[in-house]
């Protein structure tokens, strides 16, 4: 069994799917994942839950004083566990497996555009594997260890689910090169003082959300950040190409895809 998340499609929806074969019967499984007890031993936030169909579930997270809420969906002791949270569906699907379980997660994104949506399932992914590990480890009776590096696992994930490649627009006038990334919830004003070494002639600047420059060939660069606490902080590059230098597109490609690589790095270093 592959422990690595997997980005998929559920419905129209981008999803993230990972298994774990557990040395526990599913009813300690089920105990593990549903009872508030069971999970302040590895789930990352404090949960109060109305384990029905229809009932309330709310999430309160260290620091946070108002909880979020969500709804139990389903609810089939001790073989299925779904519940709504920020407009996602997480779902925990218990089955036997000989003297153990095998457990199938479903993360299905629901907000936004799914093209927007996919852009978090690196991060997520490396978040819930260290869930699952914690999980794992407490099922077992030991205390998990806190991971010590999130940029390397969500740069694993971000290449392997592609996130870290851009695309080539059409337009009437040539081609535009855009990359969206993930920068988690930096704040905007530090990932914003990582642009000081730009170079090319400034169009329009506002700090900490936008910045233009013309590049000396033709065509202009644009970097938008967002910020929600929702959504984290994530950033779109534009390049655009003019018609007759189509040549640049592929070393373009190559060059952003490094560069936002080493921009990712460089926001979360400590």
């Amino acid at each position: 069994m592959n422990p690595r998340a997997r980005l998929e499609t559920v419905g129209e929806r981008p999803a993230l799917r990972i298994e774990r074969r557990l040395a526990h019967r599913p009813e300690r499984v089920w105990r593990a994942v549903t009872e508030p007890s069971e999970l302040a031993k590895w789930f990352p936030a404090a949960v109060v839950v109305d384990l029905r169909p229809g009932g309330t579930i709310e999430f309160t997270f260290e620091g946070e004083e108002t909880p979020t809420a969500g709804e139990v969906l389903e609810a089939d002791e001790p073989r299925l566990f779904a519940f709504s949270w920020n407009d996602d569906v997480l779902r925990w699907e218990i089955t036997p497996d000989g003297d153990g379980s095998r457990l199938l997660f479903t993360h299905t994104f629901g907000r936004g555009e799914p093209a927007i949506a996919r852009i978090a399932a690196g991060r997520t992914a490396a978040g819930w594997d260290s869930c699952l590990v914690a999980l794992t480890a407490s099922l077992d009776g030991e205390d998990p260890e806190q991971p010590k590096d999130w940029v390397g696992p969500i740069e694993a994930y971000v290449e392997e689910f592609g996130l870290a490649d851009g695309e080539v627009l059409e337009t009437g006038e040539g081609k535009v090169i855009r990359f969206r990334r993930d920068l988690v919830w930096k704040p905007l004003d530090e990932v914003w003082a990582l642009l000081a070494a730009e170079k090319g002639t400034v169009i329009r600047e506002e700090p900490p959300r936008l910045l233009e420059y013309s590049l000396p060939r033709g065509g202009v660069v644009r970097w938008e950040f967002s910020h929600s606490d929702l959504e984290g902080t994530m950033v779109e590059v534009t390049q655009t190409v003019p018609a007759g230098q189509e040549d640049v597109v592929p070393e373009a490609l190559r060059s952003w895809r490094e560069k936002l690589k080493e921009f990712f790095a460089a926001a979360h270093r400590s």
